[in-house]
């Protein structure tokens, strides 16, 4: 770990990573305070300029105004906001799945393990309420079968888990991810929040498991893991115990480089209209919006872009940098 530090602090891609990550999060907590409007206030009497085209950077609107006269400073912060909520929420879910199939599959790899029925129904259930866009159901329906499979009680089919697992896999990295996301989101009746990020969630694991499954491989075979099988520890405190800390590392890596693809997913979404719902303001309805007036009010463009890559590109350099310390030929 001392080394990992080490590495860390002589990272140029981690230390430029978290700067950004940092003045980011700064900006959406401390923007509002800036700002001399409300996200979703109208102010009509100094709005608009002359020629009625929303007036430019100024003391009272400092990134400009939009064409309902809602100050853009207060707008971006509060999409902000929403933006990294929603992808930092979604990660999670996709990591936590992923993580759970990729160290199963990878530790019962081409093996025949008795499944509970229990975790046969709800990943059934999961798969069903996910085609009837319910991404909701398909989270609890997960859930359930979980925790249904710790009851020993329960008997089921032995079966390859990993082969079923990594097909399952297979078949949902057929489809684009955005295109899958877009088609959930379109059949949603509401989208709020909590729908956007369980979709994103749900439909985005596939890789995280892929990673960690070839990890967890890796990890299996060494030796003092071997020997703890042959001392007769049970597989659930092995994963815990030793797997689940050797994979730690990949899976930090993996989610980081994960919170940017879920901004970006979250931001199109909104661009093209199936994502939160206005008037609550996101990056990507706000590039939206500001298309028709890109001419006029190019900052209405330039503000919700420059956020998005800053984003994108500092998750995306942080998780380089990461990676390149939490190596394992370097640690």
């Amino acid at each position: 770990m001392g080394r990992a530090r080490a590495s860390l602090a002589g990272n140029g891609l981690w230390r430029a990573g978290a700067a950004v990550i940092g003045l980011l999060v700064a900006f959406v907590v401390l923007g509002p305070l800036l700002a001399h409007h409300g996200a979703l206030e109208s102010d009509f009497a100094h709005g608009l300029s002359t020629d009625g085209t929303p007036v430019g950077p100024s003391a009272a609107f400092p990134l400009g105004a939009d064409r309902l006269c809602r100050d853009v400073l207060a707008r971006l912060a509060a999409a902000g906001q929403m933006s990294l909520l929603i992808a930092c929420s979604a990660t999670l879910i996709a990591s936590l799945l992923g993580a759970a199939v990729g160290i199963v599959s990878g530790w019962y790899e081409g093996a025949r393990v008795r499944v509970p029925w229990s975790a046969l129904a709800g990943g059934a259930c999961a798969i069903a309420a996910l085609g009837l866009g319910r991404p909701g159901l398909a989270a609890i329906a997960l859930i359930g079968g979980a925790a249904g499979a710790t009851v020993k009680s329960f008997g089921g089919p032995s079966t390859n888990v990993d082969g079923w697992l990594m097909r399952l896999a297979d078949v949902m990295l057929a489809f684009p991810f955005l295109l899958l996301v877009m088609a959930i989101g379109a059949s949603l009746d509401h989208t709020g929040a909590p729908t956007i990020f369980v979709t994103l969630g749900v439909t985005g694991w596939m890789g995280i498991a892929r990673v960690l499954r070839a990890k967890t491989m890796q990890v299996r075979s060494l030796q003092y893991i071997e020997a703890a099988r042959a001392l007769g520890q049970s597989t659930a405190k092995l994963l815990v115990k030793h797997v689940l800390p050797n994979v730690a590392g990949t899976l930090v890596v993996a989610a980081t480089v994960q919170v940017a693809q879920m901004i970006i997913a979250d931001s199109v979404l909104s661009y093209l209209g199936v994502g939160i719902a206005p008037p609550t303001p996101t990056w990507g309805r706000m590039l939206f919006e500001g298309q028709d007036e890109y001419i006029a009010a190019p900052w209405l463009v330039t503000a919700p872009a420059v956020a998005i890559v800053l984003a994108v590109w500092g998750f995306n350099m942080l998780g380089e940098g990461l990676r390149d310390a939490l190596d394992p030929r370097q640690t």
